[in-house]
This record gives C-alpha cells, sequence and structure tokens, in this order.
C-alpha cells in the first residue's frame, strides 16, 4: 500500500515527500500497524472550509480534515490540509513553515492511528505525540 501526496488548486511545498512517507510508514508500524492506502491532499482554506461545512456540519476554518478509512490493522485515510492555514498557525506559534507543516500530518495520522483531541488531557497527549514524531523525523 502507499501514501501519497496531491494538490487541489495550489502548489506543493518543494519537500522530499519520499522521507516524510518513510517517517510516516515508521510511525505506524511503531503501532504494530500496516500502511494502508493514506491520501494528504494540500489545499487553501476555501476548499477545506467547504469539506468541513459538506462532510462535518462545521461552519469554520481548520487546518486539517481526516476521513478515517482504517480497518482493524490497516490504517488508511484521505487527510486535507489547508496550507494557507498551516502558514498562519506557523506565524502565530513562532515556528517554521515546515515544522508546522509536519506537525499537522503527524497530527492527521496519529487520528488514523485512534488518538482523540477532544478534552483538555487528549489535547496534551496529542501534542507530546506530536512533538516526540516530530523529534524522529529531525533525527532520520
Amino acid at each position: 500500500m502507499n501514501i501519497t501526496f496531491v494538490c487541489e488548486g495550489i502548489k506543493k511545498p518543494p519537500y522530499h515527500y519520499k522521507s516524510i512517507s518513510n517517517w510516516l510508514k515508521e510511525v505506524i508500524h511503531k503501532y504494530n500497524k500496516s500502511v494502508g492506502t493514506i491520501t494528504y491532499i494540500f489545499c487553501n482554506d476555501e476548499y477545506l472550509l467547504d469539506i468541513n461545512i459538506k462532510y462535518l456540519g462545521h461552519d469554520f476554518y481548520t487546518d486539517i480534515v481526516t476521513f478515517d478509512y482504517c480497518q482493524n490493522e490497516l490504517i488508511s485515510g484521505d487527510l486535507f490540509i489547508s496550507l494557507e492555514r498551516v502558514s498562519e498557525n506557523a506565524q502565530l506559534f513562532g515556528v517554521s513553515f515546515k515544522e508546522e507543516f509536519l506537525r499537522v500530518i503527524i497530527h492527521g495520522l496519529l487520528h488514523l492511528l485512534g488518538f482523540g483531541d477532544h478534552t483538555d488531557l487528549e489535547k496534551s497527549s496529542m501534542r507530546m505525540l506530536e512533538d516526540q514524531y516530530l523529534l524522529l523525523y529531525k533525527l532520520n
């Protein structure tokens, strides 16, 4: 199976997607899961807002919407990421675009692996895992 990165109406950031894919596969394997079909779709705010309204009934901007198609141990899903929102959040949090970009990518994968972020405790745990896996990416 595979992990792909596509764009919807915008230009793909110039990163090494093979290494990002390998990193994501490594994280999946840490949970004794298998890689299914995972597609990251990069888009703008309006495109993602439309998806958020149409499929989730949420009328607000967000950085990521994750559609989980996992079956048992096979991790699969479509993850829509607004690069406009990533850019704005990078400025807001005082980090580089690339760091925020990678954080959102791993955040979506963690959702596919079963981690939530609805309560304060879940948000704190999610942030810890994001930090842990960002460090793993940097070490590779």
